[in-house]
C-alpha cells in the first residue's frame, strides 16, 4: 500500500509531463487500430451540428447524416465537437440527388469555420486534398482537382478513407489511394463531414458508419 501511494504522485507527475507536450489521454490509453470515436447516426442526439437555411440543410436522417446544399459554390459541414491529433478517419458516403459536379467528403484537425483541411469526391469522379486557412480556400500538392477511377460515379455509394498523420495527409477511395499531401499548419483539431456545391446547387448526400481510428 505505501509502495502505491509513492508511485501516485509519479504517475501524475508523468500525466502532467505528457499534457505539457501536447499528448492526449488517448494517445496514452489506445494502440494503433483502436477506434476513438464511431457513428452509424442511429441516435440523432449523438452531437453532430445540425441546421436549417436558404443555403442548405444539415440533420439525421434515415440512420445515416445527410447535408443537402442550395447555393451555387459553397460549402456546409457538420463536426461532432472532438479534438485529435493523428487519426485515421472512414465513411460512407451516398450522393442522392443534385449535379454530378458536387463535392463531399471528410475534414480532419478542423479548428474553426476558417481552418481545417478537407479531402473530398465529386460524382463525376474527381478528387481533392485541401485546406482552409484564414476563410481561403486551396488545394495542396494539385492546382485543381485530378480524375481517379476508383470513385463509383453517379449516384452511388463510395467509402471514403482519409489519414492525417503528422504532416501527411492522404485520401482513398473505395479502398485504394487516390492522393496524398504535405502541410504542417494544423497539428490537431475536430474531424467532421462536408458537402458542397460549384456552378449548380443542389448536392445531396448522406453519410453513414463514420469511424475515428488510431494510426
Amino acid at each position: 500500500m505505501n509502495r502505491l501511494r509513492w508511485l501516485l504522485p509519479l504517475l501524475l507527475l508523468a500525466l502532467a509531463a505528457s499534457a505539457c507536450q501536447s499528448y492526449r489521454i488517448a494517445d496514452l490509453l489506445t494502440q494503433s487500430g483502436d477506434a476513438l470515436f464511431k457513428d452509424d447516426f442511429s441516435d440523432p442526439t449523438s452531437g453532430w451540428a445540425r441546421s436549417v437555411s436558404s443555403s442548405g440543410a444539415m440533420d439525421y436522417f434515415g440512420g445515416g447524416f445527410r447535408i443537402w446544399v442550395d447555393t451555387t459554390d459553397y460549402d456546409l459541414w457538420s463536426t461532432p465537437g472532438l479534438n485529435f491529433r493523428d487519426v485515421r478517419i472512414e465513411t460512407d458516403v451516398y450522393m442522392i440527388g443534385g449535379p454530378f459536379e458536387n463535392r463531399f467528403g471528410l475534414l480532419c484537425r478542423y479548428r474553426d469555420a476558417r481552418d481545417y483541411y478537407f479531402f473530398i469526391i465529386s460524382s463525376d469522379g474527381y478528387y481533392g486534398i485541401g485546406k482552409l486557412s484564414g476563410g481561403l480556400r486551396s488545394l495542396l500538392g494539385q492546382t485543381m482537382m485530378a480524375y481517379s477511377p476508383a470513385i463509383t460515379q453517379g449516384v452511388a455509394i463510395n467509402h471514403l478513407r482519409a489519414d492525417c498523420v503528422g504532416e501527411t495527409l492522404t485520401l482513398y477511395v473505395n479502398g485504394q489511394p487516390v492522393g496524398m499531401a504535405q502541410d504542417a499548419d494544423l497539428p490537431d483539431g475536430d474531424v467532421g463531414l462536408l458537402a458542397g456545391t460549384f456552378e449548380q446547387p443542389g448536392t445531396d448526400a448522406v453519410f453513414d458508419n463514420f469511424v475515428v481510428i488510431k494510426p
